[in-house]
């Protein structure tokens, strides 16, 4: 059975040491020597041990790696380490409920959150059960923590795709790495339909079933990229504008990811 789970924490958080570089240097980390992209850092400063770990990790480096310009919301520190540390479902969810909070505390909805932890700020897994406990952003089954975590890797992979950095020949490039090292069958199956699927907006759009779960999609979008092109940029105010985000919540979203690149 696909679990979306774990793949989308071994994108986040795999070692990207498992030869999908192209150059047969196992610690290069940018195809194409392009600088690395906001992934691709977050894997690097996560690590995470070798095996299937390494290969998908590897993996989203080659999928979502190579972008251009390597600044825009990365996140090449900060991230902390080590058994404790959120998963990606929770990492994705807790950074968009800071900039949720931090929003409805600017339109005056709610007050304004405890200080003492700079916004952007990664925690652990018990801080983010603590966090994300009672709200809409925390899954309410198994079943719903799948579904959520597919539809993240959705939104990540479109966004990497919406500059048309991976045309027809990257993806057979993708696809014949994902043979070489025997993938699961499901994780294949899943990562060549989502590969292979035209960039639409509006499908990604339509897999947020609440304002909390479109605010999760487009912190995915924005840290599967390097905003540096015109077609990034226009790809994601598109989204906001299909996901129905306030502007207002946009811009805590993007300040709070740029918070979270800068920890170390």
């Amino acid at each position: 059975m696909f679990d979306a789970k774990r793949l989308l924490d071994q994108f986040l958080g795999g070692s990207s040491r498992g030869g999908f570089s192209g150059s047969g240097h196992p610690g290069h980390q940018a195809p194409y020597g392009h600088a690395p992209s906001p992934l691709e850092q977050v894997a690097r400063s996560l690590g995470g041990g070798g095996g299937k770990a390494a290969i998908l990790g590897g993996l989203a480096s080659l999928v979502l790696g190579g972008r251009r310009g390597g600044g825009g919301f990365g996140m090449p520190g900060g991230f902390g380490g080590g058994a404790g540390r959120a998963g990606g479902l929770a990492l994705i969810a807790t950074l968009a409920y800071q900039a949720y909070q931090n929003w409805q505390a600017s339109q005056g909805q709610r007050a304004a959150p405890p200080s003492g932890r700079a916004a952007g700020f990664i925690p652990s897994a018990d801080e983010a059960a603590r966090m994300l406990g009672g709200t809409r952003f925390a899954p309410a089954s198994p079943a719903d923590e799948q579904d959520r975590a597919r539809a993240l890797l959705i939104a990540m992979i479109t966004a990497a795709k919406a500059d048309g950095h991976i045309d027809a020949d990257e993806q057979g490039r993708i696809f014949g790495e994902m043979d070489r090292h025997a993938l699961d069958a499901d994780d294949k199956a899943f990562l060549m339909d989502v590969l292979r699927a035209p960039v639409d907006v509006e499908a990604v759009a339509r897999l947020a079933r609440n304002p909390e779960q479109a605010s999760e999609l487009y912190a995915a979008s924005l840290m599967a990229i390097s905003v540096d092109t015109p077609q990034e940029r226009a790809y994601l105010d598109h989204l906001a504008r299909s996901l129905r985000l306030d502007p207002g919540l946009v811009r805590h979203i993007e300040a709070t990811l740029a918070a979270a690149s800068s920890q170390r």
